[in-house]
């Protein structure tokens, strides 16, 4: 069995297509060996608006009262409401969601008290395990269930955190059918704005577009509405809306690299000095604002696990990802898309300009955006880009993740997919034709 469980097992959660994957048998021994394997008692578990997670989220909870724990339910939620309620309560927590992906996909993202991560290396390879070995724990007494509306609460914590003032604002947002339609009149509703709603209805099936706004295709709908609308700024969640990302008031789409710059330079003005984390295929534009601001650029790997990893170790103020994904040490260090569309709307809301110029100062180089191609021997290409680019005059190189070249005026991220023979490639440039010249050199050599 453990073979077949490893399909879906991935590195920070449980993924795969119901039911032949994730089913309630499936299900209830994961929350059975959540609690053995974590020692987890109390526990809060939540779900998103797929068809199959309220089924799913109970059987996890039998599971887990079986071993004895109590379990909280908070009913539909946000990924972000589940680690508000983790942190919020202090409990271990499940949250059932399967983001981004297809309607037929579900899944189990699991943490510790405080909204601490869990994965492969964290627990995760032993509930598997656990799972696989067929071993059920059967508490003397059980645990009961009980159920909780934290909505509010999340919705009071997070404006504390970002307060909106100013003036009145228009705001479009695409909810994708996600959970965003849930937490959005929750939050904003609380503010001096007008929200336009696209796709607010909670369905799993995702009959509009997929809940994927890294995707540029799924923008579309949102950017019209903005224009149409007059609205000054447009948000679009993922399914289930940890992740934001922003159109300005022309219709034009805001790299997250921009916003995480804006967040860090807000975040630097409550503590001088603080530490900034961000990945390694962020804009250059982060780290140099956030030197110039007196703040601590700290350089990561792709991926949560190694933000919130750093995050602990630097006590970190705020860290960002070039995926959307933005953590907050005041939120228990989880990230939270609605947490950074506040900061967006703070910041819009404190004068007359328009966002496009709010964002403008950073905004400073040109990116390629990720572009995958498939590779069958990825170690191969990577050693002949390195052989090819890493003896040039005034470049360096590093191996934090995968290959990264660096000049003064360009740099380029070369890195292998975990799950599929590809290579991911970033590049950014100090102006549209260096980007240009750099990414077609190096997409000639992994495409050769």
């Amino acid at each position: 069995m453990a073979t077949d469980l490893n399909a879906f097992f991935k590195a920070y959660d449980v993924r795969g297509t119901v039911p032949d994957q994730i089913n309630v048998d499936l299900v209830r021994r994961v929350g059975n060996a959540f609690v053995a394997v974590i020692g987890a008692d109390p526990i809060v578990v939540g779900y998103d608006m797929r068809p199959s997670s309220p089924e799913l989220a109970r059987a996890f909870a039998d599971g887990a009262m079986t071993a004895g724990a109590d379990v909280t339910l908070i009913g539909l939620a946000s990924t972000d409401g589940l680690y508000f309620a983790s942190g919020h309560l202090g409990r271990a927590g499940a949250m059932f969601t399967a983001s981004h992906n297809p309607a037929q996909y579900n899944g189990i993202k699991m943490c510790r008290t405080h909204a601490q991560p869990i994965g492969m290396e964290t627990g995760l390879a032993e509930i598997r395990d656990r799972v696989a070995s067929g071993e059920t724990l059967v508490a003397d007494a059980p645990g009961s269930l009980d159920e909780m509306d934290l909505l509010a609460a999340y919705a009071s914590y997070l404006l504390e955190l970002a307060p909106v003032k100013g003036r009145h604002l228009k705001v479009a947002v695409d909810a994708g059918n996600g959970m965003g339609g849930l937490t959005t009149p929750a939050v904003l509703s609380q503010i001096d704005a007008e929200v336009v709603e696209l796709y607010f209805e909670l369905d799993g099936t995702f009959p509009n577009h997929e809940a994927n706004p890294i995707e540029p295709a799924n923008l579309v709908d949102l950017q019209a509405c903005v224009r149409e609308t007059g609205a000054d700024i447009g948000l679009a969640f993922d399914g289930d809306a940890d992740r934001c990302f922003l159109v300005d008031e022309r219709g034009e789409l805001v790299s997250p690299s921009v916003l995480t710059a804006l967040i860090a330079a807000r975040e630097l003005v409550k503590q001088p000095g603080a530490t900034i984390i961000h990945n390694l295929i962020t804009s250059r534009a982060v780290p140099e604002i956030v030197t110039e601001l007196g703040g601590v650029p700290v350089r990561t790997r792709v991926g949560h696990s190694f933000i919130k990893a750093t995050m602990a170790t630097t006590d970190a103020i705020f860290g960002g990802e070039h995926s959307g994904h933005f953590y907050f040490r005041d939120f228990w260090r989880a990230d939270s898309g609605m947490l950074a569309a506040l900061h967006a709307l703070a910041a819009l809301a404190e004068g007359d300009t328009p966002l496009s110029e709010v964002l403008a100062p950073y905004s400073r180089h040109v990116a390629s955006g990720e572009i995958n191609s498939e590779v069958a021997d990825q170690a191969a290409v990577l050693a002949a880009i390195e052989a090819e680019w890493g003896t040039r005059a005034g470049v360096s190189t590093d191996h934090l993740d995968g290959l990264s070249v660096i000049a003064d005026d360009w740099w380029f991220n070369v890195r292998a997919s975990n799950t599929e023979p590809l290579l991911r490639l970033n590049a950014e440039g100090k102006d549209a034709e260096t980007m240009h010249r750099i990414r077609d050199e190096v997409l000639a050599t992994i495409r050769s």
